[in-house]
């Protein structure tokens, strides 16, 4: 079966690394205590009283100290990225920040695009925050040609069942998506849901065995990952 749909990881994928962990997290461990006074807002409300359910904790300044040190941990809890993505919207909306994107990504998203091929995200990142990259990326608004964003809401992604959310929630088979990360327990997963996967060895990135390998992009064809599928399933 021909792949329809390109599904793609964020950090180490389109975007580096050292963009996550040297500005937009040092950017939000900076800036967290305005959440304080946005508290009245019904996304950051909801997230601090979840957390405070939760983690029996006492107060706002208790869950600002919990904040810091899940960002030090790079735990990926679902609070967090939803309140790193509301400190991160005023940034990226003034230009303070504009996203990264390796440059061979946004010309390939465009050709993947103009040939009716549905493009989606899968990121540890909230939705709200992997919208805000794409659209104020450094090679200008690239959230048109992307149809759908998901999150750890649909599950974690070293999960295979969060594979199968995502073939749900987009009406097809896992034969017709090609999932791409930088990560071999997240393709491995996604592997063992029916999906097409290749890994994305950018720089600093060790390859894997287990899956196909491209260094950018631009040398990402479509065809012979199908091919090899089928070779594979015969």
């Amino acid at each position: 079966m021909n792949i329809r749909c390109i599904l793609t990881d964020i950090e180490g994928t389109t975007t580096s690394v050292s963009f996550v962990y040297d500005t937009l997290f040092p950017y939000f461990v900076a800036h967290i205590h305005t959440l304080l006074s946005m508290r009245a807002e019904p996304e950051v409300r909801n997230a601090f009283d979840t957390l405070r359910t939760q983690h029996s904790l006492s107060s706002d300044e208790a869950v600002i100290d919990l904040l810091k040190r899940w960002v030090a941990e790079d735990r990926k809890d679902t609070q967090l990225k939803r309140l790193q993505g509301v400190i991160w919207k005023n940034a990226y909306e003034s230009g303070e920040i504009k996203g990264h994107v390796y440059a061979d990504v946004a010309p390939q998203l465009r050709a993947w695009h103009a040939e009716n091929m549905t493009l989606a995200v899968y990121s540890s990142g909230s939705v709200a925050a992997q919208q805000l990259l794409f659209r104020h990326s450094c090679d200008g608004d690239l959230s048109p040609y992307f149809s759908a964003y998901f999150d750890t809401r649909v599950g974690h992604k070293r999960d295979a069942q969060s594979y199968q959310h995502i073939c749900e929630a987009l009406n097809m088979s896992a034969a017709q998506i090609l999932f791409l990360s930088d990560v071999t327990e997240e393709l491995d997963a996604a592997q063992s849901s029916g999906m097409h996967t290749l890994q994305l060895v950018r720089p600093g990135t060790q390859a894997g065995t287990h899956h196909p390998i491209a260094h950018d992009f631009a040398t990402i064809t479509l065809s012979s990952l199908s091919t090899t599928r089928s070779r594979r399933q015969k």
